[in-house]
């Protein structure tokens, strides 16, 4: 099995750590440009593919699939490339550049929503439905802001603007009675937000882990709640995608694709301990971080339920121009 992980972040194993999320950027440039090679060459029996993944610590669980042979199981000879952005994957694997990619499933509906023909092939990694949740919105101690409703003409920073961070802390503040129109978001990188906030910059900041719990260390800081969990439980942070055309020429690759996705998760999710301690080499992490390191749930179901919610309120934000039908984007 091959792995090619593009350096695209210079001197970015932090950054890279902090987009667990979701990543914004400019694509990597390392994806093949050669389409009639993928996902129709054999290398000793296999089916060659290349599959896009963000460098965040989820995106580890592909590496573990490789490394215990599941995909060579299905058949594939999966070459995994990077890009900073789930968003910058999509024309790759619109032109077929890439055969599949593994990004957040709101930039794959946004595509849909702009005329891009897209398959949802799996489900990936999940938020928390219940307890602590893998991302959270964060405000001084002292501020008197309680709630996300209380954010309104407060500025809070994300890491990218019309996503699922802005998006469902749009949504927590209108159950929490506010008017999401009032809320005001500042582009931000993670590693940046503790700081500013401290210094009085932001008024609130959305993080995920590890940085999460740096800045919940602080007693100077206070956790306002999960707005992942408050407007989605179980909201899916990403999913594994690909074109339209690809699913409809090589429908087999795209089962087979599906079926190792399926069983790499579990796999994975079944075993965090060792697919965490493949992080330090995959992503250059800390060690100690990466086996305290909070992961979402890997599942490879697609949470079909969760995504039509998601769509549904990325409409009702327009976000989307309107939701679309889930099931027909799915690969059956």
């Amino acid at each position: 099995m091959k792995k090619r992980l593009s350096t695209i972040l210079a001197g970015a194993s932090i950054a890279a750590l902090a987009l667990t999320g979701c990543g914004q950027g400019s694509p990597s440039g390392s994806a093949s440009t050669d389409s009639s090679a993928a996902g129709g060459s054999e290398s000793g029996g296999l089916t060659k593919v290349v599959v896009g993944v963000l460098p965040i610590a989820p995106s580890v669980a592909m590496q573990y699939g490789i490394d215990k042979g599941i995909f060579e199981k299905h058949g594939l000879d999966v070459e995994l490339t990077t890009s900073s952005a789930g968003a910058a994957m999509l024309p790759a694997v619109s032109t077929g550049d890439l055969n599949f990619a593994v990004g957040n499933p709101l930039s794959v509906l946004t595509a849909v929503d702009k005329g891009l023909q897209m398959k949802i092939v799996s489900g990936y990694s999940n938020s928390k439905a219940t307890g602590d949740d893998i991302n959270g919105v964060v405000v001084r101690a002292d501020s008197g802001i309680k709630n996300f409703a209380e954010l309104a003409g407060k500025t809070t920073s994300v890491n990218a603007l019309k996503t699922q961070g802005d998006l469902t802390i749009m949504e927590s503040a209108a159950i929490d009675g506010g008017d999401p129109s009032a809320l005001k978001f500042s582009e931000m990188p993670f590693p940046d937000m503790e700081a500013q906030l401290e210094r009085k910059n932001m008024d609130a900041i959305w993080l995920p882990e590890p940085f999460l719990s740096k800045a919940l260390a602080n007693p100077e800081n206070k956790l306002i709640g999960y707005p992942n969990q408050k407007a989605i439980p179980g909201l899916p942070t990403m999913v594994s995608f690909t074109s339209g055309k690809f699913a409809e020429e090589k429908p087999e690759v795209v089962a087979d694709f599906k079926a190792a996705m399926t069983e790499t998760l579990a796999a994975a999710e079944g075993d965090q301990a060792g697919a965490k301690a493949l992080l330090p080499t995959f992503m250059k992490m800390d060690a100690k971080v990466a086996e305290n390191l909070k992961m979402e749930t890997w599942d490879g179901a697609v949470p079909a339920e969760q995504l039509t919610k998601l769509s549904e309120l990325a409409a009702k934000h327009t976000f989307l121009s309107k939701a679309p039908d889930i099931a027909a984007l799915t690969v059956k």
